[in-house]
């Protein structure tokens, strides 16, 4: 147990520039605290013991803002950064260095029945607010732009923007950090390619209507 406290506690040292003590941390993160409820809240829940494990998540929401179920799977170094209003359902499974921010939802699509959330793999990143919904596979080394809604399976050392989420970028290999203000904007971009056809058609019409002007004056 004290050695899963303090990886986690390296953990966010690693991940946040403002974490500056221990005692901090302790006192200070709500995702340190709703990863340690989990874990335990986790433990009952895989010993079959009833209610218990629901009613230690719901505390850890009280006091924390983040609902984690008890079923959800998450590996090692999990960190959730500020975390209010982050949701992780029931069937979830969430591999070893992953990092998500606040507002984030990996959830289902409805009412079907068994595995209906998401598998996140090792060393991903998912952006504040972002929504992963169903039973889909998202790879290693994935990064999610804040705000996208992913609702298909995503390969390993890709970058997923949008509503819904589309690949922009492939990787070779994992980079740096993800940066939320110069993800590119493939929404922003189809409409920027549509004026700018429409511009080139309104050109040509332009043309068209001037030769025949021009032939017509010609002619008189």
């Amino acid at each position: 147990m004290f050695s899963t406290i303090r990886e986690q506690i390296d953990t966010i040292f690693h991940e946040d520039p403002a974490a500056k003590s221990v005692l901090e941390i302790v006192l200070c993160y709500p995702g340190f605290h709703a990863v340690l409820m989990h874990r335990l809240a986790h433990y009952f829940y895989e010993s079959n013991i009833p209610i218990l494990p629901r009613f230690i998540s719901q505390v850890s929401r009280f006091l924390t803002g983040i609902e984690i179920h008890p079923g959800a799977k998450i590996g090692r170094r999990f960190f959730i950064d500020h975390g209010m209003g982050v949701v992780i359902g029931e069937t979830s499974e969430i591999g070893d260095d992953v990092l998500i921010y606040q507002g984030v939802t990996l959830g289902g699509t409805g009412n079907e029945q068994g595995k209906r959330h998401p598998t996140i793999g090792n060393h991903v990143v998912i952006g504040t607010g972002a929504k992963v919904l169903g039973s889909i596979h998202v790879g290693n080394h994935v990064k999610i732009g804040a705000g996208s809604v992913v609702v298909r399976p995503v390969p390993d050392y890709s970058t997923v923007v949008g509503i819904p989420g589309r690949i922009v970028r492939t990787r070779s290999a994992a980079d740096g950090v993800l940066e939320h203000g110069q993800l590119p904007d493939p929404e922003g971009q189809e409409i920027n390619d549509l004026k700018e056809r429409v511009a080139a058609l309104e050109a040509q019409m332009k043309a068209i209507l001037e030769g025949q002007t021009t032939k017509a004056v010609t002619r008189n």
